[in-house]
Order: structure tokens, then sequence, then C-alpha cells
């Protein structure tokens, strides 16, 4: 897969999932340049809508 995978085997005590609070799977994070977190688990419309005002700022 050509994106990063997190596991260590822990199931939801894994610091990542408890980090970002990940609560079910597949879960999707949408970050910034900066790699801030701007948005999580959009789908369609919604995630072309906010990744066309981070492409075009």
């Amino acid at each position: 897969m050509p994106w990063a995978q997190v596991s260590d085997l822990k199931g939801w005590k894994n610091e990542a999932a408890q980090y970002y609070n990940i609560t079910a799977i597949p879960s999707n994070f949408l970050l910034d340049s900066d790699g801030k977190v701007v948005a999580r688990n959009l789908r369609g419309a919604d995630l072309e809508k906010e990744l066309a005002k981070l492409l075009n700022k």
C-alpha cells in the first residue's frame, strides 16, 4: 500500500489509536502541508471539497 501503516498489535490500546482517538476502521486523516490534521473521516464530496480548499491556497 502506498500509504503509511501503523500497528503494534495492541488493538485499540495502540499508541496511535489512543493519540488520534481512532475508534473505527477505516479511519482517515487529512493533513495540511505542515502535517497538521485539518479533517478526519471525510469521504466522497466532502473529501473532494476539503482537498480543493487545501490545494487552492
